[in-house]
């Protein structure tokens, strides 16, 4: 997978928990979604940054993540200089942060902010946390398509996640260990964790319904090309090579 370079406006920030937000061309919603955020978190004992990762929007989007930052120290931008998909978004954002902590969220506002705190406090627990969407806010095609993959991943992959297309998820950095980046990344990232060996849960989160802007993704790549990405995946966890205990030779005088 070819990433592009990317263009980081400001050094990392030491915070306990990265809020990560892939964004193209979602301009109207940069604004209310800093401040939700820093609403949600005001009561939270962990510090934050807000990463927005900018997938060469063609809009002000960018724009609109330097006006956040200047109100809101706590906010980062990082900007690809081509659109890469939500994948390489996504990988952008966890390869450019360092917290222990890691959050998730869409850039289109159905996701509520409001929840980070009921999902942070279930990492004392498990090690990654999946938002469910339970009354989804959503078009029939998109609702009938996800009934669709969840059959097909129990299928195929033998394991059962409600939804995994929901981007709200809260996790501690070492689930992604020995992960890699790949195109779908972000639509299979609860089962590879899982797969991994990580304690995984998922929990109720508000849906809300799009106020601003338009979805990025049609019925290919949300049903086709996941399902086709789901045989993929298959040969991946069959053929994947796990830990081995082994000890080491030495002081044996």
């Amino acid at each position: 997978m070819k990433f592009c370079h990317l263009l980081v406006t400001l050094p990392l920030v030491v915070a306990d928990v990265s809020i990560v937000v892939p964004v193209f061309n979602e301009a109207e919603s940069i604004l209310p979604l800093a401040r939700e955020v820093a609403a949600a978190m005001a009561k939270e004992p962990h510090s934050y940054e807000l990463v927005f990762v900018d997938d060469g929007s063609s809009d002000h989007t960018w724009a609109k993540i330097l006006e956040a930052r200047r109100l809101d120290a706590r906010v980062r931008g990082l900007k690809h200089s081509r659109n890469s998909g939500q994948s390489a978004a996504l990988w952008t954002g966890l390869q450019n942060s360092s917290s222990p902590i890691v959050a998730t969220l869409d850039g289109d506002l159905q996701n509520d902010p409001a929840d980070l705190p009921r999902l942070l406090a279930q990492l004392g627990k498990v090690d990654f946390v999946s938002g469910m969407r339970l009354t989804r806010q959503d078009n029939f095609v998109r609702r009938a398509s996800s009934r669709i993959a969840r059959q097909a991943r129990k299928a195929i992959l033998k394991v059962d996640f409600r939804d995994t297309g929901c981007a709200m998820r809260v996790f501690k950095r070492t689930a992604l260990e020995g992960l890699f980046p790949f195109n779908g990344l972000h639509r299979f990232l609860p089962i590879l964790v899982h797969g991994n060996g990580a304690k995984t849960l998922e929990v109720p989160v508000n849906h809300r319904p799009r106020v601003t802007g338009v979805s990025k993704y049609g019925v290919w790549n949300r049903l086709g090309r996941g399902l086709y990405d789901l045989f993929a995946l298959a040969w991946y966890r069959k053929r994947r090579l796990r830990p081995v205990s082994f000890f080491e030779t030495g002081g044996e005088g």
